[in-house]
């Protein structure tokens, strides 16, 4: 059995984290930390018997778990990252946004034997086989662009999933063809490795993505839609089962097929 604590456990993420884990047969929630538990009533509604509830991650590291997930906020990610990987938490992270420094300090801490940690963009499979599936079209037809649409709520943008497809795109095709039209014009995307991402956020979105390609006298549009929070449960719950046999820091949810 596998002990889990679930950091930001009160948010959208969070709540549908936690209700998967407890109904999983190989795992326990024992620990949330959110800082909505600072109020009793909060806590006492969570929803969860025996489970224990911390408004900070400083009170809740110590609780025994064996597995962190993630779900939080751009900005506390990584203070909570390091909390866990230097007590020996495994880490499944959810949360987009740290920088390429704060990757190369999180890859370090976690190479070192103690804890590992694990980051995933986007934790839906059909998201992650989409990405698959514009490597293959990207070394036939090298030009696209990426349009990701998100609920109003989502603080990043381009979201991760977007930047890690155009990553994975690019390190495919021969070359990077340079977008058309005017250099640094807004209206054209935020352009990442030589590909325009265009982002969208509206109330009633979840999370989308589609990629362009296009050819000589075609296109070729690649489309995944998320309908509800619970799209991304399977590949979480593969992460918090697999997370103690990696080496160090790994990224991308195709690493654990």
């Amino acid at each position: 059995m596998i002990s889990v604590m679930v950091i930001g456990a009160l948010g959208r993420m969070g709540r549908t984290v936690c209700d998967a884990v407890a109904a999983d047969s190989g795992l326990s929630l024992d620990v949330a930390v959110d800082p909505a538990f600072a109020d009793t009533d909060v806590a006492g509604g969570f929803g969860h018997s025996g489970v224990a509830c911390f408004a900070s991650l400083d009170e809740g590291v110590d609780a025994g778990a064996d597995v962190a997930v993630d779900f939080t906020t751009p900005d506390s990610v990584y203070g909570n990252l390091l909390v866990c990987l230097d007590r020996g938490i495994h880490c499944v992270v959810g949360t987009t946004g740290l920088s390429e420094q704060q990757m190369t300090e999180l890859a370090a801490r976690a190479g070192g034997g103690k804890a590992n940690c694990f980051l995933a963009p986007n934790f839906a499979i059909g998201a992650v086989m989409l990405m698959e599936a514009a490597k293959l079209v990207a070394r036939q037809m090298p030009s696209c662009e990426i349009i990701e649409l998100h609920h109003d709520r989502k603080l990043d943008a381009p979201s991760g999933t977007a930047l890690r497809t155009a990553e994975l795109i690019d390190a495919e095709r021969e070359g990077q063809p340079q977008p058309p039209g005017p250099a640094g014009d807004p209206a054209r995307g935020a352009v990442h490795r030589g590909i325009p991402i265009h982002s969208v956020r509206l109330p009633g979105l979840v999370a989308h993505q589609e990629v362009i390609f296009g050819g000589l006298g075609q296109t070729l549009t690649i489309r995944h839609d998320s309908l509800s929070r619970q799209s991304f449960m399977p590949g979480v719950l593969l992460a918090v089962h697999k997370v103690s046999g990696l080496d160090g820091m790994v990224v991308g949810l195709e690493k654990l097929f």
